[in-house]
């Protein structure tokens, strides 16, 4: 029986995959898996029986990853389940930049009574007039799963499109249109496009990377999206950019006391992934990564250990190893399931910066020895009897 915990509601789509074996318990410090969406869980002591960690959604912020990782807790994320709805997003958002549809709609509510509103409508409608996106040119930066649906669909919407990804994915790679132009430098879709959308995760590399400098390279009147992270636009910058008219408008998803209100900032309450389908198909791919990992030991899309399937362990048993990424370790392994004459039907290790994950189906009885003479070896970190 395994039992898990949700920090937030998570959609019931998700919940009905969990079979028998699953139960909610009321106490997280009880829980094998948790399931969160938005719940800061930095101040939160985790239970010694907690095994995996799995976000419906891509950012993970609110996950203490290191932590985590030296207890031996896998940390999921869902990415691309969102990416469909985020797309949608950022194409409404060039449209509201491009065509003044809320100034509009908003001389419509402060004229309600008017009883000529119709008449009045054709004069005043001058004032919100706006460009069309056909034939313009869009800088996509990041290339992955949202990446490459906003850049296919402003294709399709007669965009000259270009893009920038310096680790493009095989797997992205191959759902791009031919028609994007591939950039060689991010400096390339700075100078040349009239949007610039940007799809980047949040690290060290990325943070504030839409700064003066960039900025000042940008094309004047250019319209700048951000629907990834709000850390990645120094906001001051863009402040002074939108004030100055180099900046056309900015369009964010995350509001922050210094864009709120800006002329020219058109901000949205984090809407991006706020859409029933983006939340079923989080809930489904988080709840499924937990159950394969809890009954399995395999691993997809973990933001702090190595991704690992080794598939149904059929008749075998399978022992599951989360260890710092040192020398040695797979020699020591096999060391000790050679002690107690054990046969190694199957194993494959992987490894992400100091953490890795080492997985060996057996094809006869594990003793409750192996276990302590695991833990025994110096850096690992959890030992899982996985069936």
């Amino acid at each position: 029986m395994y039992k898990y915990y949700c920090y937030n509601a998570i959609s019931e789509v998700g919940l009905e995959k969990l079979t028998e074996d699953y139960v909610p318990v009321s106490d997280p410090s009880d829980a094998n898996g948790i399931l969160v969406r938005s719940a800061s869980l930095h101040d939160v002591t985790f239970g010694k029986d907690l095994k995996c960690i799995a976000r419906a959604g891509a950012g993970v912020n609110n996950i203490p990853l290191e932590k985590c990782a030296e207890e031996g807790i896998v940390v999921f994320n869902t990415p691309g389940a969102n990416a469909n709805g985020v797309k949608e997003l950022v194409i409404c958002g060039m449209l509201l930049a491009s065509r003044d549809v809320i100034g509009g709609i908003n001389w419509v509510q402060e004229n309600e009574e008017d009883g000529n509103i119709a008449k009045d409508a054709e004069k005043a409608k001058k004032a919100f007039a706006g460009q069309e996106l056909v034939g313009k040119k869009l800088g996509v930066i990041g290339l992955g799963a949202i990446g490459v649906l906003v850049a296919n669909a402003a294709t399709g919407l007669g965009m000259e499109v270009y893009g920038y990804d310096p680790y493009l994915s095989v797997e992205s790679a191959w759902k791009l249109s031919r028609s994007i132009h591939h950039a060689k430098t991010v400096d390339e879709i700075y100078n040349e496009c009239d949007y610039i959308t940007i799809h980047v995760p949040a690290i060290e590399s990325t943070k504030g990377m839409i700064d003066a400098d960039a900025i000042s390279l940008m094309k004047d009147g250019v319209i700048v999206l951000n629907f990834a992270r709000d850390v990645l636009v120094n906001s001051e910058a863009m402040v002074d950019a939108l004030v100055s008219g180099k900046v056309k408008h900015y369009v964010t998803d995350f509001p922050t006391p210094e864009i709120a209100g800006v002329k020219g900032a058109i901000v949205i309450p984090h809407l991006g992934a706020s859409t029933a389908e983006a939340e079923d198909n989080c809930a489904k791919m988080a709840v499924k990564q937990m159950m394969d990992y809890l009954e399995y030991g395999n691993i997809k899309n973990s933001v702090n250990y190595p991704n690992c399937d080794m598939g149904y362990p059929g008749e075998n048993k399978r022992i599951a190893v989360l260890h710092k990424n040192i020398p040695n370790m797979i020699g020591q392994f096999t060391s000790v399931l050679a002690k107690d004459n054990m046969n190694i039907a199957d194993m494959t290790n992987k490894s992400k910066g100091q953490f890795a994950y080492t997985m060996i189906d057996i094809d006869s009885e594990i003793p409750e020895t192996v276990r302590e003479d695991l833990y025994g070896i110096k850096g690992v970190l959890r030992v899982r009897i996985v069936n």
